[in-house]
């Protein structure tokens, strides 16, 4: 037998093989940390429930990042912040800047609660100044945020705005009409800016190839004034508010 063969130690067992390497990509450690990951997940949810515990019906308010205060985008979001301040609304945003910030800052201005759930991005998103103590939540991962924002609105609120904002829009349409989630208003804010949108919608997808129906259209609205956002809410909500599941 060769000398350099590998020999079983006594008794005849075989020792076990070890692991094939990992790839040296940098992620070397990924496929080990998966279990522990989920605590960090855990720990999100359960950071976003406490937040969200007492804070009663809210709505959360999206937009794009790059609004400049002073703006008629931020303006609007300032004063729809502060119109579902005042109907005892709690304003929810992605915490960060621009049409986040407006919004925040009109739920504070108003007397309101200001919750912010801000993500962890390369860039580092900064949180803004109008959230209120002890209502900030940061994460990680965008699915435990999503998850946060689709829970507890009653509405979705969303200015122009990005991908960002067409993800969340869109997510939220989607499980609507899948039945995941309980029907809420989404609520699109600039027909001018959203009405190319919502055409295509109505005629390509529905008119054309038929791959929606009608009724997936039903609680989505296009508006153009902060004033018009409360009616639909309260309509939308005849014997009150609830959690979409």
């Amino acid at each position: 037998m060769d000398p350099n063969q590998h020999q079983p130690p006594s008794g005849g067992r075989t020792p076990s093989p070890l692991p094939p390497p990992l790839p040296a990509n940098g992620h070397e450690g990924d496929f080990m940390v998966d279990g522990w990951r989920v605590f960090k997940i855990m720990a999100e949810f359960v950071s976003g429930f406490e937040v969200m515990a007492d804070a009663g019906p809210a709505v959360s308010v999206f937009g794009s990042t790059r609004v400049a205060e002073g703006s008629g985008e931020y303006l609007q979001a300032r004063r729809i912040g502060g119109l579902l301040a005042e109907e005892g609304l709690a304003v929810v945003t992605g915490g960060g800047p621009g049409v986040m910030e407006a919004a925040n800052r009109g739920a504070q201005e108003a007397g309101g609660s200001s919750i912010g759930f801000n993500i962890k991005l390369p860039n580092q998103q900064t949180p803004n100044s109008y959230i209120d103590p002890g209502r900030l939540v940061g994460f990680q991962y965008f699915f435990v945020r999503k998850v946060m924002f689709l829970k507890y609105s009653q509405a979705f609120i969303a200015l122009p705005g990005g991908f960002g904002t067409l993800d969340e829009v869109s997510e939220a349409i989607t499980l609507i009409q899948t039945g995941k989630s309980a029907r809420f208003p989404v609520i699109l804010v600039g027909k001018s800016y959203w009405d190319g949108l919502y055409r295509w919608i109505c005629d390509t997808m529905l008119r054309d190839h038929g791959f929606i129906s009608p009724s997936d259209l039903g609680f989505i609205y296009l508006v153009d004034t902060p004033e018009e956002v409360l009616p639909i809410i309260r309509t939308f909500y005849p014997e009150g508010y609830s959690l979409n599941f």
